[in-house]
């Protein structure tokens, strides 16, 4: 099985790295375009696109100005949002790193489909953005790219079963576009019947850490699950909604 989980819009340059090699984000091309076209923008722009402060549409308008020249850094330890927060990859060990890179994926508006230990510029670029070159959002842009992608790796995995953990909003980029024998799982967390969105993100991340760790095979043994109190709901679970609670 191969996870997959949305990016985040903090990020981390500067804490230390494993001595892991970095692998080359397969597209690389596509990101510099869209970097490139993005830089056109300008801050004013951005920041109404992004619904952000002048200071942070600013900041990247910089980085895509910047971009070819720009760190790179792995994704897994690059993205430091509240679902890395919950994965906490800077203790995973090296044998869950490793099998980091072959089921877990992150979709991401510039790079579209990351592998943990791709190499990437710092950006910001939400894939529900009503921007894009020649196309009136990115979703279009990336057309089926993104689905094609993590279709081949499922095909190299093997399984064929997706563990979307991603948000709506990044999952749109591959909704309907998988073969039609795949088997997409998706993952709602509770606290009791509520859902609360910081909560549920951690979580996302705490079950990527947990897939990784256990190096888990087959996709039923994800109903184990059991960190920080979560446990899997049978009754409020169907075979492609799986539901868990604390």
């Amino acid at each position: 099985m191969i996870a997959v989980i949305s990016p985040a819009k903090t990020l981390d340059y500067e804490s230390p790295l494993p001595p892991l090699e970095a692998t080359t984000p397969r597209f690389a091309a596509e990101a510099e375009t869209l970097a490139r076209a993005a830089a056109n923008l300008g801050p004013k722009k951005l920041g109404a696109l992004m619904k952000i402060s002048p200071a942070l549409a600013t900041l990247n308008a910089h980085r895509f100005r910047d971009f070819a020249d720009a760190p790179r850094r792995p994704a897994l330890f690059a993205f430091a949002g509240d679902v890395y927060t919950g994965l906490d990859a800077a203790t995973l060990e090296e044998p869950a790193i490793e099998y980091a890179q072959g089921h877990l994926r992150m979709l991401s508006g510039l790079y579209g489909l990351l592998r943990p230990l791709d190499a990437m510029r710092p950006y910001r670029l939400e894939m529900g953005t009503r921007w894009a070159p020649r196309r009136d959002k990115l979703t279009d842009w990336w057309r089926g790219r993104i689905a094609d992608a993590l279709a081949d790796d499922l095909a190299a995995e093997g399984s064929g079963v997706v563990l979307n953990l991603a948000s709506q909003e990044y999952w749109a980029a591959v909704d309907g576009r998988l073969p039609k024998e795949t088997r997409v799982i998706a993952v709602d967390f509770r606290d009791g019947d509520r859902f609360i969105s910081f909560h549920a993100k951690k979580a996302r991340g705490m079950m990527a850490r947990w897939l990784v760790e256990h190096r888990v095979e087959k996709v039923d043994d994800m109903k184990a699950f059991d960190t920080d109190g979560y446990s899997f709901v049978a009754a409020d679970s169907t075979d492609d909604q799986w539901r868990f609670a604390r």
